[in-house]
């Protein structure tokens, strides 16, 4: 699916902040190894360096965001706006936000990750730098932002493989090395006496005595 989407970025590029897409996790078909592409937001939305503050604020508003990336004229990504920034940078010192261009007021640079990173390695990237959202290029080009919220979203998903490959290569140990299951124990369904190791036998389970009994019969 993203192979697809990525081409098409490609094919009309100019074309990139019109497509939208909604992706849940039973259309991405949820893999073992997730990728920043099965969960990122996209596509970004983006405001020019020289655009009014305000019209940073309006954009958030207008989209539900908590960050808008800041481009230059060509279109390259510098850095991003968050709520804080606006309050840091602009309300708390009283300024009139008209009055501040975006990238006066945007962090930067940008840090980008890019679609084909694994998940668990991007939240461990993004918990040492102490960052909340990530920009994602993709062959040069803008195409979606990451941010904490998303990698939150699919913890447990991620954690429920997690499990699942660790249940699954503890049992392929144990019949590599030939381990032997637990014992089953409880009543005998021959004899009814108790037994710590019982054996299953046509639909039953029965001690060692009976099965030793059955096994000399036949």
């Amino acid at each position: 699916m993203w192979d697809t989407y990525f081409e098409l970025i490609d094919a009309n590029i100019n074309d990139v902040n019109v497509i939208h897409r909604l992706r849940t996790m039973s259309d991405i078909g949820l893999r073992s190894r997730m990728l920043v592409r099965d969960v990122m937001s996209s596509p970004a939305i983006t405001i020019n360096e020289e655009a009014p503050a305000n019209q940073v604020a309006g954009l958030m508003d207008k989209h539900r965001l908590g960050c808008i990336i800041v481009t230059s004229k060509e279109g390259k990504p510098l850095g991003i706006i968050t709520e804080r920034d606006l309050v840091r940078r602009v309300l708390a010192k009283n300024i009139k936000p008209d009055s501040l261009e975006a990238k006066e007021v945007m962090t930067s640079p940008l840090i980008t990750i890019e679609p084909g990173e694994k998940i668990s390695e991007v939240a461990r990237r993004m918990s040492r730098l102490n960052i909340r959202r990530l920009g994602v290029m993709y062959k040069g080009q803008l195409v979606g932002v990451l941010s904490s919220k998303d990698v939150l979203g699919v913890m447990p998903e991620l954690i429920e493989i997690i499990q699942e490959q660790a249940l699954m290569e503890g049992e392929n140990r144990a019949q590599e090395a030939g381990e032997e299951s637990t014992p089953l124990a409880g009543y005998c369904d021959s004899c009814g006496g108790w037994s710590d190791n019982l054996k299953e036998s046509n639909g039953e389970f029965i001690c060692e005595d009976c099965a030793a009994e059955l096994e000399s019969e036949e």
